[in-house]
Order: C-alpha cells, then sequence, then structure tokens
C-alpha cells in the first residue's frame, strides 16, 4: 500500500523510535511505532473476523481522547474502511440520528460514555457489535482488550486503497440541525501533511495534544503528521490546565497547540508562576483571535514564540500560519496561506476584493475535503462554480498578503444599518487588565435592529463595572459598535475544542 497504512510504513523507518505517549492510562502507556503497529493490526484483524468490517465500511468510536482513537483510525486505515469518531458532548438522541445516518455496524466506547451507550443500545440503530474500552460494558459487549489479545498480529491491507478513498468521518459543528460529516480523503490527509511539515513540523518534534480526536484538531492537525515524519505524540484524555503544564516540562514537549480559552485557563493555575516551558520550539494558536495582552504575557514571562493558525473541518485542517517573529506585528491575524492553499476574499458578487476590503473568505487547494458524507446538497452550496469553497467567514488581507478574519458571517449583526463584528469588540474588551473571558452577540431592539450584548468573565481577584467596561470600549471603537448591556458571568459556554459557544449564549436571550 503506498497509502492509508500509515504505520507499516513508518514502522519500516523508525520501528523502535517513541510514537505515543498515552498518559489517560495507569500507568503511562508509552508505545513504540512497531508497538502500535501491532495493536493496529490486532484491531484491523479483530474488525474483520468479528464484524465483518471491510472497504467502506464506517466504525464509530465515542471516546475521550485515548491511544484507541489512533489504534482505530490506523485499523480503518489497513482496512480501507472509515474512522468516525462522535462527539461526546452530544445528547444520546443527537448521537442517535448521527449513526442512523452513517450506519456503523461496530461502535468502540469507553466508561465515560457508558450512560449513552447503554441508551443507544436499548434503541434502534445500526451498530450490531459493542467493544468497550475499559471497565464493563453493556450487555453482549465485547472488551477490547481481549479482542486484541485474539486476534493475529499479521499484517492486514487493503491493496485497492486509494488517494479519493475516505479515511474519516469528522462532523461540523453542527450550529443548525445535525451536524454534517466532512469527508476526509486519504490524498487530503497526504497534502495537509506535507503543509504541515513545510510550515510547522520538524523531525524529532514531541507534541502534546489537547485537542478532542472527535476533532480535526485531535487527529490531523499534528497528530497524524507526527505520524508520518516520525515523532512522539503525548495524548492527554481530557483538557487540565495543571497537568498540561507538568506533562510539557516532564515529557520535553518542544510543539503545543490550544485555542485562547485553554492558553488564558493556563495562565491561572497555580503551577503557571514556576513552569518551566523551555522545551518548547512554538505554541500554535487557532480557533479564535489570540489577545495581544495574552501573547506579551507568554512572551514575557516564559520566552514563547508565538505561532497564529487557522484551519477548518472540511479544509486543510491546516490552512494559515503566521509565523512567531510576526506575532506582535501582525497581532490578530492568521498569517498566509499555506503553500498548497489558494485563498481570495470575495465580495457578494462573488468578485475579488482588493487590500483591507472586507469580504468572503475563499479557498482552493488539493487538501479539501470530499464533501459532505450522504450530502450533496449542503457541499453544492459551500462550493461554487470555479471550485472555490466558501468559508462563511468574513476576512481581509492586508499589502502583504496577511489575512485576518473579522468574524464569522453567521456572528456578525446590523445595528442601524451598520455592520458590527463581534470579534473586533472582543478584542477591544480583551485590552481591559480585569477581563479574562468575553464573548458578544447581537440582540434585538427596537430602534436599531440589534444592538450589542457582552457577557465578561472577570479575572480572579479582579473588579470592573459595566460602566467601566463601557467606557473602556469608548476609548477604542465608534459608538454605534459598543454594545448596550453587558452581563458579568462566572463562566462562558466552552466547546470540548475551546471555543465558546455563542448560540448557547443567544439561546439564552430567547
Amino acid at each position: 500500500m503506498y497509502i492509508g497504512d500509515y504505520l507499516d510504513r513508518r514502522t519500516i523507518y523508525s520501528p523502535d523510535e517513541l510514537a505515543i505517549v498515552d498518559t489517560g492510562k495507569t500507568p503511562e502507556l508509552r508505545l513504540s511505532f512497531a508497538q502500535l503497529n501491532e495493536r493496529a493490526n490486532r484491531l484491523a484483524n479483530a474488525l474483520r473476523e468479528v464484524a465483518g468490517v471491510g472497504k467502506g465500511d464506517r466504525v464509530a468510536i465515542l471516546a475521550l481522547d485515548g491511544v484507541e482513537h489512533l489504534d482505530l483510525l490506523f485499523a480503518c486505515g489497513k482496512l480501507g474502511a472509515i474512522h468516525t469518531a462522535l462527539n461526546w458532548r452530544l445528547h444520546w438522541r443527537e448521537l442517535q440520528q448521527i449513526l442512523a445516518e452513517v450506519t456503523p455496524t461496530v461502535l468502540l466506547y469507553d466508561t465515560a460514555m457508558q450512560a449513552s451507550v447503554a441508551e443507544l443500545a436499548q434503541a434502534d440503530t445500526p451498530v450490531r457489535h459493542w467493544i468497550h474500552l475499559d471497565g464493563t460494558g453493556v450487555p453482549d459487549s465485547r472488551h477490547y482488550g481481549d479482542l486484541l489479545d485474539a486476534a493475529a498480529a499479521t499484517p492486514c491491507r487493503c491493496e485497492t486503497l486509494i488517494e479519493d478513498d475516505i479515511a474519516a468521518i469528522v462532523f461540523t459543528g453542527g450550529t443548525t440541525g445535525l451536524p454534517k460529516g466532512a469527508q476526509i480523503s486519504h490524498g487530503q490527509i497526504a497534502w495537509n501533511c506535507l503543509n504541515t511539515l513545510i510550515h510547522d513540523l520538524s523531525r524529532g518534534d514531541i507534541y502534546l495534544n489537547v485537542f478532542p480526536m472527535f476533532h480535526v484538531g485531535g487527529l490531523f492537525v499534528y497528530t497524524l503528521p507526527q505520524v508520518i515524519v516520525g515523532g512522539t505524540t503525548v495524548l492527554l484524555k481530557r483538557f487540565d490546565p495543571e497537568r498540561v503544564l507538568r506533562l510539557i516540562e516532564q515529557e520535553r514537549v518542544s510543539v503545543f497547540a490550544a485555542v485562547p480559552a485553554m492558553y488564558q485557563m493556563l495562565t491561572q493555575t497555580a503551577a503557571w508562576a514556576e513552569a518551566n516551558l523551555g522545551s518548547l520550539r512554538f505554541c500554535t494558536s487557532g480557533g479564535a483571535p489570540l489577545p495581544v495582552p495574552l501573547v506579551e504575557q507568554y512572551t514575557e514571562q516564559k520566552g514563547i514564540r508565538f505561532k497564529q493558525g487557522f484551519g477548518m473541518t472540511e479544509f486543510g485542517p491546516g490552512l494559515f500560519a503566521l509565523a512567531p517573529e510576526d506575532a506582535i506585528r501582525k497581532a490578530g491575524s492568521i498569517g498566509r496561506p499555506n503553500f498548497y492553499i489558494d485563498a481570495r476574499i470575495v465580495g457578494p458578487d462573488n468578485q475579488p476584493l482588493g487590500p483591507n476590503q472586507v469580504g468572503e473568505l475563499v479557498l482552493k487547494g488539493p487538501s479539501i475535503a470530499a464533501g459532505y458524507f450522504n450530502n450533496a446538497a449542503a457541499w453544492a452550496r459551500v462550493i461554487d462554480a470555479e471550485g472555490w469553497f466558501h468559508t462563511g467567514d468574513l476576512a481581509r488581507y492586508d499589502e502583504e498578503w496577511y489575512f485576518y478574519i473579522v468574524d464569522r458571517l453567521k456572528d456578525m449583526f446590523i445595528s442601524g444599518g451598520e455592520n458590527v463584528y463581534p470579534a473586533e469588540i472582543e478584542a477591544a474588551l480583551y485590552r481591559h487588565p480585569a477581563v479574562f473571558q468575553c464573548a458578544v452577540i447581537g440582540v434585538p431592539d427596537p430602534k436599531w435592529g440589534e444592538v450589542g450584548k457582552a457577557f465578561v468573565v472577570l479575572k480572579p481577584k479582579q473588579t470592573a463595572t459595566a460602566e467601566e467596561l463601557l467606557a473602556h470600549l469608548g476609548d477604542h471603537l465608534a459608538r454605534y459598535k459598543i454594545p448596550r448591556s453587558i452581563e458579568f458571568t462566572a463562566s462562558l459556554p466552552i466547546s470540548p475544542a475551546g471555543k465558546v459557544l455563542r448560540r448557547e449564549l443567544r439561546q439564552l436571550q430567547v
């Protein structure tokens, strides 16, 4: 196989190098590439023999982060099957609908998901084989460890696999209706890996993953490129700020990626002051603009070099990169497109715009998804006649071809006929020393149509009034952009990927 069996090829080159450190196990599980490949071969043989899994079949997993996600991804590659990770934050009835759509006959799950799986096992689903990863499973479940022990370790291959075949289905955030399943092809993985190696990774890197593995951030941003290049990946079951700081020092982590909310949480832990982050070559931030005061804090207190990134489920996921030397000079920018990515800003007529003009970001390149699973109509709505993918993001670029995300089209609101971008207001709020986290939404107003409302979490031991924050915004923004109200809250709703869930804030206003 020239594509798809990533572990078999890597094992030829570096069988004894450390591939994975799974810190969710007790004791920590350390696996070489040869050991990881043996596990994947055993799982592939077990899935084929026990459940008849073959090319094109979907195999689902509902579990917190752990090596089993990678076992399944690589086993599916060997079989030509499709890895299908499910969002463990969803209600079991939502999961039931997704299972009905993608029709996996096998579901792997862990103890943390026991309640949801118990409901699903009693419901109408296409699943016929339940495999529990730890603890006690639902009736008729098979135990994962027993399956691996009983299966052959002989190589398992799908010789007809090509780059256009699907490796994984990864679900979008699902802001309206059911999440859409982006089909990640083996070709997309290869092109994304090449972009990542050109811009980010080097041989010998040690990467700590804190993104959920049902997300492209967890599987494909750095984790799979690390396997292909022969680096080490450290897995954490769930994001834990103090544990992250300890692991960076303990494992000599050289590459770390997170979203701004996670970076903020790290600075608020008791371990921050003494944490030694000297092993890091750089940190990557994505998902939202990184507040400049936070960049400055990391640089001054820990000597960290930051890279801003930008990606998405349906494309890349590595799309843009801002070099560390530009982190302050081009603060707020997502950088320039990665090597094999083309990008434009277009107006409502779909015609290209020039520098500093706000429009929709559209993309073209070989690391695009192969459509939405079973939903050609939804895919057709985001691909134009010339093959450009419409991201739904409002953006601009400057004279040096550095791109800036202005906001999501759906997050922008119109107040008194003027476009208002919540991200701009949030960036101004973060300049106030008392603000820890914030989010702005548009709410109905009888006079202006919509006005802004800000939700603010203050830093520990810091105080500020709504009047003080509104006055602060008045020093930075035009009057029509200033929210009409500010609500202080103990926390904001955060997704497993660390992004603020604005839709939940909007629902609270109804």
